[in-house]
């Protein structure tokens, strides 16, 4: 257990060095806030310059997505967390998904939006494109989150059964399905599916769509094995038996 410091009397003189040396060392600080808070307006420059430069490599990697169908919804099966809130209808109807995108704001510590478009008829919705924003204000003001409303033919927000939310251990997969996430809007700020979907799964969707099936071998096999080894070994067993009855 560490001891405490014990105070120790000071002269008038020694009092007075050490409360100029506090000064100069609050001043020292607030220079060094104030280089921090001009570096973090820059990196904040630098950040949206790319952005820019990125937007149309985004536009033509999403023009060659398309050639390929399900895409998009091969992905987000693929994705180990994003996968962890989707039943199966819902994925049913994400195989009518023809793109994503994501548009962070100019200021893009502020907020962004996710981007869900669809072909124009599917069996689920009448909607084309599914957005999903997030406000997250400066300094001061209060998150928030809206969602398109969905024009459903068949709601599956109701059709399908409600699950115990006690074994999803992450706060982002408290949701029950995808689009109870994508509906709600009550805490934006702890939102981890739309941090996966913007952070994870935009930037780099191939990882996920060329992710390989594991190969496992049939458990019948696996336990023709076992067996005969255990006969083997009994067999061995029998014989020694043998011998040492006969000496």
């Amino acid at each position: 257990m560490a001891s405490i410091a014990k105070k120790v009397k000071k002269s008038d003189d020694a009092l007075e060095d050490e409360s100029e040396a506090l000064e100069a060392i609050d001043n020292c600080q607030n220079e060094i806030d104030a280089l921090n808070e001009k570096a973090s307006e820059e990196i904040l420059k630098v950040e949206q310059k790319y952005n820019n430069l990125r937007k149309p490599f985004f536009q033509k990697r999403n023009e060659i997505i398309q050639r390929i169908p399900s895409f998009w919804v091969t992905a987000i099966v693929n994705h180990p967390q994003i996968s962890g809130i989707l039943e199966e209808e819902e994925e049913e109807c994400l195989q009518f998904m023809q793109k994503l995108d994501v548009e962070e704001f100019e200021d893009i510590k502020s907020g962004y939006r996710i981007h869900f478009h669809f072909d124009e008829e599917n069996p689920y919705f009448e909607n084309k494109v599914l957005t999903k924003e997030f406000n997250l204000g400066s300094s001061g003001e209060t998150p928030v989150s809206m969602s398109t409303a969905i024009k459903w033919k068949r709601d599956l927000t109701k059709m399908l059964p409600k699950k115990a939310m006690a074994n999803r251990r992450k706060r982002g997969l408290e949701y029950r399905t995808f689009f109870d996430w994508f509906t709600d809007n009550n805490d934006p700020i702890n939102d981890d599916i739309a941090e996966l979907i913007k952070d994870d799964l935009w930037p780099n969707p191939l990882q996920y769509y060329l992710v390989p099936d594991i190969e496992v071998e049939p458990e019948a096999e696996e336990d023709g094995a076992d067996d005969d080894f255990g006969d083997e070994g009994e067999e061995e067993e029998d014989e020694i038996e043998d011998e040492e009855e006969e000496a």
